[in-house]
């Protein structure tokens, strides 16, 4: 039954590293402050973490498509989550707000599906973002522009252009769940045990979408509003679903905003920007600043039009915010340690005075 929710041999690896006797392994399908839902061998279960849990150093919460080890409570339906196995994949980002903690969107997921619809919510800028979480994420990216019955043709090649300049290679499917467009062929993308995260903005459609993969109105939908052709946003929870064929979805509620997070070692800028770091590599100076120094390639690009300033700048303003997180990670750390340092010299000096 497992193998039915994405278990798979490098999951058994980690499970026969850590597993022990009164353990039983599950995947979290939907997950609220205080509660798991897990699907075990056994069935569903409402998992809790102990107390104890969120004392251990390297302590994060448990997310949706996490698999855990749960520790059954006698005769119940319920459960203690006593650990989670290390991630194959994890989407992440910055927490809405003012303070530096990220949050894991979803775990263990084989395809971003990159959710914008054909009216006023496409965004290529926002796509950029999308893009950079996506490949620090391990999983692969595919962009699902929605309501394509929305638009005529001039209107895609347009968007096709746009997306070639800051997505090339990546998969795109026009998808419309008036028409039926691709969704055959979206279905198709996600194979048997394998699972895919609906990832995008408020009111493009994913709920919708997920009811029309699964072939039944599960989801909950709302109709576009007229005044601003958007949706209104249904979805309230992260939640995984398994499709008819085998395929296994993570739906998730709207980003209002999307902040990037880094681990420190990201190289999603990297892949986002592979035009704009080759550029740099040809400067005649390798501290160029591409300002006002001879030899530039990244200027001359710009100058020809064969790099848009658009596209420049958002590189600009993305490593700076990467930066900007990294920094503040840093700067957490070390209040963090001085904090236990602080702790550790009070408890020694309380002994030496008893």
């Amino acid at each position: 039954m497992l193998e039915n929710l994405g278990w798979n041999t490098l999951f058994q690896e980690k499970w026969n590293e850590s597993k022990q006797e009164n353990w039983v392994r599950g995947r979290i399908v939907t997950q609220s402050r205080d509660f798991s839902k897990v699907m075990t061998e056994q069935g569903e279960w409402l998992c809790t973490l102990p107390g104890s849990f969120t004392h251990h150093p390297t302590f994060e919460f448990p997310a949706v498509g996490d698999w855990v080890a749960v520790e059954q409570l006698p005769g119940e339906e319920r459960g203690l989550i006593r650990h989670v196995l290390e991630r194959q994949s994890e989407f992440v980002r910055h927490v809405a707000g003012l303070e530096t903690k990220a949050q894991v969107i979803a775990a263990n997921i084989d395809y971003a599906f990159l959710v914008m619809s054909c009216n006023e919510d496409f965004n290529v800028r926002r796509l950029e973002r999308y893009l950079i979480a996506t490949w620090d994420s391990g999983a692969q990216p595919i962009i699902v522009l929605t309501k394509s019955d929305l638009t005529d043709e001039s209107g895609r090649m347009e968007m096709e252009l746009k997306i070639d300049e800051v997505a090339y290679g990546v998969p795109v499917y026009f998808v419309s769940n008036e028409t039926g467009e691709n969704i055959e062929n979206l279905s198709k993308v996600v194979q048997p045990n394998y699972t895919a995260a609906l990832l995008g903005s408020s009111g493009v459609g994913k709920s919708t979408l997920v009811n029309s993969l699964l072939k039944t109105d599960k989801m909950k939908t709302n109709t576009i509003r007229e005044d601003d052709s958007k949706g209104k946003h249904t979805t309230t929870h992260r939640e995984l679903i398994l499709l008819p064929d085998g395929g296994i979805l993570v739906d998730t509620p709207g980003m209002r905003e999307f902040q990037l997070w880094s681990k420190g070692e990201s190289t999603g800028l990297s892949e986002s920007f592979t035009d704009v770091e080759a550029l740099i590599t040809q400067c005649k100076f390798n501290d160029c600043q591409h300002e006002t120094e001879p030899g530039c390639a990244v200027k001359e690009a710009l100058e020809e039009g064969t790099l848009t300033q658009d596209r420049y700048d958002s590189y600009v303003k993305l490593q700076k915010e990467l930066a900007y997180v990294e920094r503040k990670q840093d700067e957490k750390l070390m209040r963090a340690e001085k904090d236990k340092w602080k702790t550790i010299s009070k408890t020694v000096k309380k002994m030496y005075k008893d």
